[in-house]
Formats: C-alpha cells, sequence, structure tokens
C-alpha cells in the first residue's frame, strides 16, 4: 500500500546520526523527497548518499537556519514538513550547578526548535498548509535529578507545540508533538545510568513515520516507556520526589 507520505517535501534538521538520520532514510523508502540539516557536513553526505538533498545548517544560528530552509525550497520546490530533530543531551550535577551547560541546552533544544519554526511557518502560513513536527521527550513530563537542563527545554518544547497545534488549528497547519523514551544513538551511549524500554533508532524512526501516516498528534515511543512517564505526570509532587529520591 502507497503512503501518504510518498509525493512530500520533508526537511529533516538534526539528521546527521541516530533518529534524524534513521528517520530521514526511512521517509525516503515511504516515497517522500526529503533534504536534511545538521552542523556536519561530512556526515549529512553519508547519510543522504544520492537520495536526499544536504543543506548544513546550526540550529542556534538564525541566519545558517534561515539560509539552509532557502536552500531546502530551491532544491524541493517547497516544504510540506520539517521534523526539527536537532537536540543537546548531558548529564548535569545540580549540586554544582553549570550555568553554561544549562545555556547550551536551552541555545540547541528551545531556541534551536525556535529558530526552525520561524524558518518555515510563515510560508506554511501563507499556503494554509503544512506539518511540523517536534521531536521532544518523554524527559520533558517530570523532573528528572541528572537532566534538570534536558528536561527542562524538553518540557518548554512539549508546551510549546501544544500551543502553536491549538493557534495553528484553524491555518491549515499541522502541528505533531514527537516524544520519545531511551533510543540508542550518539546522544545516549555515553549513559551510565540504567535505560529501560531501550530500542534502536531504526525502531525509532518507524514510530514516528507510522504515526505520521496514522496522523496522529502525539507520537510517544517505545509503548512501556510512554505508558510510565503518562502514569507519572499523575503523582502528586511529593511522591515524585520521594520514589525519584529512592531511586537515585
Amino acid at each position: 500500500m502507497t503512503s501518504n507520505l510518498a509525493g512530500k517535501r520533508v526537511w529533516v534538521v538534526g539528521a546527521s546520526s541516530g533518529i534524524g538520520a534513521a528517520t530521514a532514510r526511512t521517509l525516503v523508502e515511504r516515497g517522500a523527497h526529503v533534504a536534511i540539516s545538521a552542523r556536519r557536513d561530512t556526515e549529512l553526505r553519508e547519510v543522504a548518499g544520492s537520495a536526499m538533498t544536504v543543506a548544513v545548517a546550526d540550529v542556534a544560528d538564525r541566519a545558517s537556519v534561515d539560509f539552509a530552509a532557502t536552500q531546502v525550497r530551491e532544491a524541493l520546490g517547497g516544504i510540506d514538513m520539517v521534523i526539527i530533530n536537532a537536540g543537546f543531551w548531558e548529564q548535569m550535577d545540580a549540586t554544582e550547578w553549570d550555568r553554561d551547560l544549562f545555556e547550551r541546552h536551552v541555545q540547541v533544544n528551545l531556541l534551536g526548535m525556535n529558530n526552525c519554526v520561524g524558518a518555515v511557518l510563515p510560508q506554511m502560513v501563507a499556503d494554509g498548509a503544512g506539518t511540523i513536527v517536534g521531536v521532544a521527550s518523554v524527559a520533558g513530563y517530570r523532573g528528572l535529578g541528572g537532566a534538570e537542563a534536558y528536561g527542562a527545554t524538553k518540557a518548554a518544547q512539549i508546551n510549546m507545540l501544544e500551543g502553536m497545534r491549538v493557534a495553528l488549528r484553524r491555518k491549515g497547519v499541522r502541528v505533531v508533538t514527537v516524544c520519545p523514551g531511551f533510543v540508542k544513538t550518539g546522544l545516549t551511549e555515553s549513559n551510565t545510568f540504567p535505560m529501560p524500554f531501550l530500542i534502536e533508532a531504526g525502531e525509532a524512526a518507524e514510530s514516528i513515520c507510522r504515526g505520521l501516516e496514522r496522523g496522529q498528534m502525539e507520537i510517544v515511543f517505545p509503548v512501556p516507556m510512554a505508558a510510565l512517564m503518562k502514569v507519572a505526570r499523575l503523582l502528586p509532587v511529593r511522591l515524585w520526589a520521594l520514589l525519584f529520591g529512592r531511586a537515585t
């Protein structure tokens, strides 16, 4: 059966490795016309081969993102969907607060998403069509020790995307929130703590594309982690702090 992603012009930001690279490849397999961006040109070209357009961009640099968006529009003839996947993660120690590390998370994860949205949304609103897919994380559902910076930016992304979904509902622009659990990528390979329900990047890509095909507004995976974190959101603050304090 033909995928409803076939023929779509999709820009995947943060696609030089991990979830982004796997998603770009899966989109091509489903017949989409794909352009990919990240900071690393060599890695991007290895992912792209002859099947994708490459536009180098640093999401923390607004001018860089705007220029890449222009390149993608020229190459693909327009942008029907953007998947904003670029992200930064490094574990924090709240007892030795690192302001620079916190700021780096904000620059890449939150302001980077802002830069990407700003590069595509005006045209989508003018056209009355388009899809913005933001990759956040289940880490944004509750506060986790060691993820004070990462979790804060992911919570902000979830809230931002939800607000956009409400505001853009009548403008023809769809907004999709993706919240992965633990995925085996370069960002997680240095983690020394347990990562329950860890999945491969290819599995994550399949979940994302399947959710897009189904028209889901929120795509959360893997299922056991999704269920666990959904329940965690309902726990009282005192109980959450007690349980997590014992776990760590």
